[in-house]
């Protein structure tokens, strides 16, 4: 079945599914939203093993960027459920842009058109809980755990160090972590226990909730049309600062400006977002240093 790019794009994947490739519930988040937005049916695919792209415990690295994987993602869920629409999901972590003070997370959600030759991504970032803690006795633990959010937030577990290869992943109960750390410690040359949060979307209500956003975000863009040839996709690709202080009158680093570009045509549109507009002073390097 081809569609029109010229038609509205809420209508555009009316009816039509759309593949995506997860093995750790995703389609939970991903696909309400879709399918709400775009009255089309989320078809998930399952018989892909996604660990083998990389796991966030380090037993395989991932090879590629974080978009590289989610575009992978996408076009293996395509090829098993033999359709010409497809979606992948990746995530990564790290330090918070501003500071590099706080675990963060930034997650992809990854739309692939193959009649339409498009590729548009749904982004969305927030703070994590990551953490990790190293442990001579389970009493240390305490803190921890209240402070990652067990059990709702599962946990990880191994021996000696968080390189050891030996591990046990989605631990959600009291019981399962008293004889995880038992068997760990069992294990153990030096009497320690690397234990640290489950990152994998189902184990991790705080990152499916990242997920969740970057598919709005992705359903926003598909259901914005080009002005110059109806495309979905059309979205802001660069902002530029320099929106004057309503105190000092100076530049701050606040965007003045956006840039709005289809996704598959050459059109592009320079939106100005001073008029009539100032820049809070507590935004301002002069006013607030």
């Amino acid at each position: 079945m081809s569609h029109d790019p010229a038609a509205a794009p809420s209508s555009l994947y009316l009816g039509r599914t759309i593949s995506l490739l997860t093995k750790h519930e995703k389609q939970r988040v991903i696909a309400p939203v879709l399918e709400t937005s775009l009255s089309c049916e989320v078809n998930t695919v399952s018989a892909f093993d996604t660990d083998q792209l990389g796991t966030f415990t380090r037993e395989i690295a991932r090879e590629g960027t974080q978009l590289e994987v989610a575009r992978k993602k996408a076009r293996i869920g395509m090829r098993i459920a033999g359709l010409p629409l497809g979606l992948g999901s990746e995530g990564s972590f790290g330090p918070d842009p501003m500071l590099g003070l706080i675990p963060w997370n930034v997650e992809f959600v990854l739309f692939l058109d193959d009649e339409l030759g498009l590729e548009i991504v749904g982004v969305a970032q927030g703070k994590s809980n990551f953490a990790a803690l190293l442990i001579s006795h389970p009493d240390e633990l305490q803190d921890f755990k209240d402070r990652v959010g067990f059990p709702t937030h599962q946990l990880i577990v191994r021996p000696d160090s968080e390189d050891d290869t030996r591990i046990l992943k989605g631990i959600s109960t009291e019981s399962e972590l008293a004889e995880a750390l038992q068997w760990a410690f069992s294990l153990s040359l030096a009497g320690r226990v690397h234990v640290e949060t489950d990152l994998r979307a189902h184990t991790n209500p705080t990152r499916m909730a990242v997920i969740k956003s970057a598919a709005e975000d992705l359903a926003t863009k598909l259901a914005t049309p080009c002005p110059a040839c109806s495309t979905p996709g059309y979205t802001v690709t660069t902002r530029s600062g320099g929106l004057r202080c309503a105190d000092c009158g100076g530049p701050t680093d606040e965007p003045c400006q956006e840039i709005h570009t289809c996704a598959k045509c050459a059109f592009t549109e320079t939106i100005d977002l001073s008029k009539g507009k100032m820049a809070d002073p507590g935004k301002c390097k002069r006013c607030n240093p």
